[in-house]
């Protein structure tokens, strides 16, 4: 594994004239590793993301890609380095295919332009191969995807992104909306996706999905990090206890108790 990371960020910052959005925030991605940031609505995990994917330019700090400074001006120049964002509504079309959802315009064809086709035979087979390597198998990929289930559905644009060649994978809040079962077959994907060799940027609040596949975590609270730590420097308790205020927590549980007690 190269010592170069993927992704170096130093002291990314985002303002929006005397707004800050974002500010601070230093962290760096690598190959088959999950970087989690955290952080509860509001903490400037949507400007981190859309600075990542190419959709704002950052006002301050370093962005660098594999050891090259960059400063992406619109989602397909990211895109096209090798960072792809997986949002939350996904970018599908619930009534149509699985396998349409997996090319979504990029399917194969066959013939010489003007008279081309799409080639579904193959699309079919790619798209069925690519899910099973995320440890999945459909049976019909004829099958609507809004028939999956939401962690399958997570995995159709997790393999997806995989297949088209990014390097970097950044999954915005993949286990939201999702229970306990789906969310475990979803964080099942991303350490699928950190073994093949991606670096995988894991966004949510929940510090008890993240901690379990993260080896780094960013902890954002309105727009500051709280701070960049190595898994081995951080235990559970010490990450929620961040995320939640530290101080403000313990007050609140401080409060509880007494109610309890009254």
């Amino acid at each position: 594994m190269s010592d170069t990371p993927l992704l170096e960020l130093e002291n990314i910052s985002k303002f929006y004239g005397n707004i800050i959005a974002l500010q601070g925030v230093t962290t760096e991605v690598r190959a088959g590793q999950v970087t989690c940031v955290l952080g509860d609505n509001g903490a400037g995990k949507s400007t981190f993301i859309k600075i990542l994917a190419g959709v704002h330019e950052h006002s301050e700090g370093t962005f660098k890609l594999e050891g090259q400074e960059v400063n992406f001006k619109n989602p397909r120049e990211a895109l096209n380095a090798g960072i792809a964002a997986v949002y939350q509504d996904l970018a599908m079309v619930p009534l149509m295919s699985v396998w349409r959802n997996f090319f979504l315009g990029s399917e194969p064809t066959k013939g010489v332009w003007p008279l081309e086709w799409i080639d579904k035979a193959e699309a079919k087979r790619i798209a069925k191969e690519e899910m099973a390597k995320m440890g999945i198998d459909i049976r019909d990929t004829e099958q609507p995807v809004g028939t999956l289930s939401g962690g399958e559905r997570q995995s159709v644009a997790i393999a997806r992104a995989v297949y088209f060649g990014a390097k970097v994978l950044i999954l915005d809040e993949p286990t939201s909306a999702l229970g306990v079962k789906q969310s475990g077959v979803v964080l099942r994907y991303v350490v699928e996706a950190a073994r093949r060799g991606l670096g995988v940027i894991f966004i949510t609040h929940n510090p008890n999905h993240a901690y379990p596949v993260g080896d780094r975590f960013v902890i954002l609270n309105r727009g500051q990090s709280m701070g960049n730590f190595a898994k081995e420097d951080i235990s559970q308790n010490e990450l929620t206890s961040l995320m939640a205020g530290g101080a403000e927590l313990e007050a609140l549980q401080h409060e509880i108790a007494q109610a309890q007690n009254s």
